[in-house]
């Protein structure tokens, strides 16, 4: 990594975002081994935290399951600002798809902030979603988030399509390319 890079990510967050399957958490693992002093921060651990009366998100949500969904992003958001405060780079990784993107980016205090969506083909993340040991679609449907994805999430920051890289190749794109992420306050 190249000095002009790792200025950009003293103290700085990086989101990582995509549909399930595209390969976020092995992305921001791996980028944020590669910088001198990252957190990484997993959105969906906020949501594990939830013991009792968690409402998982369905194709036709529920307020409760929207509302907790939504304090997952704040908790993402505040706990990544915080790194960030202390002079670490933030790496946070979830699925922000559609308009939460806006919002998810409104909130974080955090600049600079990097936006990465990874955007691989349906073909791609349903031949991966085969290979992992869990079922993270349940009653989704590739398509149905692929749609999401690519028609209501607005296109801000690095966009990759990353059908045919491997997790080390796109985080060395990511790092290549990173004044393409860069997202601006609000």
């Amino acid at each position: 990594m190249d000095t002009a890079s790792r200025a950009q990510l003293d103290s700085a967050m990086v989101l990582i975002t995509g549909v399930m399957a595209a390969g976020k958490s092995t992305v921001a693992q791996l980028l944020a081994e590669r910088l001198p002093r990252a957190a990484h921060v997993r959105g969906d651990a906020f949501r594990r935290m939830v013991v009792a009366g968690r409402e998982e998100l369905m194709p036709e949500a529920t307020a409760e399951a929207a509302a907790q969904l939504d304090l997952r992003y704040r908790l993402s958001a505040m706990v990544a600002d915080e790194y960030a405060r202390s002079g670490w780079t933030a790496v946070v990784q979830d699925i922000v798809l559609g308009p939460d993107l806006t919002e998810y980016v409104a909130r974080v205090l955090t600049r600079p902030l990097y936006v990465v969506v990874l955007a691989p083909s349906p073909e791609s993340v349903r031949s991966r979603e085969a290979r992992r040991p869990k079922d993270g679609y349940g009653i989704w449907t590739v398509e149905a988030l692929d749609r999401v994805l690519r028609e209501e999430t607005p296109h801000v920051g690095l966009w990759l399509d990353t059908s045919r890289q491997t997790p080390q190749e796109t985080v060395t794109a990511i790092l290549d390319r990173l004044p393409e992420a860069r997202v601006s306050a609000g």
